[in-house]
């Protein structure tokens, strides 16, 4: 059976997600901000999973239609096929968002939706009571220009979340975002990947896992893999195809910071991801650290100045990283923060800027390519 399958993203992500959904060997529908939609298997349900390293969530796609008025949105709902995924003694919590739309309420279209699953349920089971105390589907809708969407989760916790970073700092990078920004960065063997401000370790560990070609979701489970209609060996199989593909130990990435408590955060967490032959973690200051001539890519996350420290305080440590990453040239440079001024402060302009969110945070990714 074919799905229409929903992938969704940060903002800024659409590009590096599309071309992995390529790759993965996914056919591509459309795409909006924050999300992509592509046709898969039941398998790909499961390979979508475990492998994509961008997304947020998985999503089944029941089907849209228009929804100018509650009546509409109703019967729109009530329209699709839900008792082919809930069963009669399955729980069916609604959630969602709407943008841009004539229905703005999110709480009277969740009431909706709820109202119309039931009445299709009704006549599809014969009952009109729901004990919902079996498998949890997690219903969302997403109206966006009075076109409603209604899809079924099929991950559960967020894609983030690969499980090797329970423990984190203050202020942590989100393992999607950090993923993207080392993609950005090109890994490679020959190349030392080094974030030198590493907080949770997270931008070395996920420069890792991509260099060796490490399925992000090899490690967790998900929603989907209770769902009746999906056979169990699709996750297991997917899981064996990813672990195959994976390459030897040859990438190396340090993680290094200031704060001993903090490397000491960023060593669990790498041996939580397996990775203690690939990510080497020590103290150094960022402002003093060298390789010795070997080459290599910084690609680092220092604090903004909102959660971390004062504005003033990020301010005087750009200026101090801008005169010290300058002397390692020919290195590449690669630093996410939201400070707009950090060009100025810095003291080069970047060779190329990139706009991303590190969850509802704007932040630019400054690039800074060897000379």
């Amino acid at each position: 059976m074919t799905y229409t399958l929903v992938a969704t993203c940060l903002f800024g992500l659409e590009h590096l997600l599309g071309e992995e959904l390529d790759a993965l060997g996914f056919d591509r529908i459309d795409t909006i901000d924050g999300r992509i939609r592509f046709r898969a298997d039941e398998s790909g349900i499961a390979r979508a999973n475990i492998c994509l390293r961008y997304a947020e969530r998985v999503y089944i796609s029941l089907g849209s239609f228009r929804a100018t008025s509650f009546d509409a949105l109703f019967e729109g709902t009530r329209a699709l096929p839900w008792e082919a995924f809930i069963g009669k003694n399955d729980a069916f919590p609604v959630k969602g968002h709407a943008i841009r739309s004539a229905l703005f309420s999110v709480p009277d279209c969740q009431k909706i939706v709820k109202k119309a699953i039931v009445r299709r349920l009704e006549t599809a089971y014969g009952i009109s009571w729901f004990p919902e105390e079996g498998i949890k589907y997690q219903v969302e809708f997403f109206i966006f220009k009075d076109e409603a969407t209604l899809m079924i989760d099929t991950t559960g916790t967020p894609l983030h979340k690969r499980g090797y970073r329970p423990a984190h700092n203050d202020a942590p990078i989100r393992e999607t975002l950090a993923a993207a920004i080392a993609a950005i960065s090109r890994p490679r063997d020959n190349v030392l990947l080094w974030d030198p401000m590493c907080g949770s370790g997270t931008i070395a560990i996920e420069g890792a896992m991509l260099a060796r070609h490490i399925a992000p979701g090899k490690s967790r489970s998900f929603a989907a893999e209770v769902f009746p209609m999906l056979p169990k060996s699709i996750w297991t199989d997917e899981r064996e195809q990813a672990i195959a593909g994976e390459l030897p130990p040859g990438f190396e990435a340090y993680a290094s910071d200031i704060d001993p408590a903090t490397v000491e955060i960023a060593a669990e967490n790498v041996r939580r991801a397996g990775l203690s032959d690939t990510v080497r973690t020590f103290v150094a200051d960022a402002r003093t650290i060298s390789a010795d001539g070997r080459r290599g890519t910084i690609v680092t996350n220092p604090p903004y100045g909102e959660r971390l420290g004062t504005r003033e305080e990020a301010e005087i440590l750009y200026r101090e990283l801008g005169t010290h990453f300058r002397s390692l040239a020919p290195w590449q440079v690669y630093v996410i923060t939201s400070h707009a001024g950090f060009e100025r402060f810095y003291g080069k302009k970047a060779d190329k800027i990139r706009k991303l969110y590190n969850g509802m945070i704007p932040a630019y990714l400054y690039q800074y390519f060897k000379k």
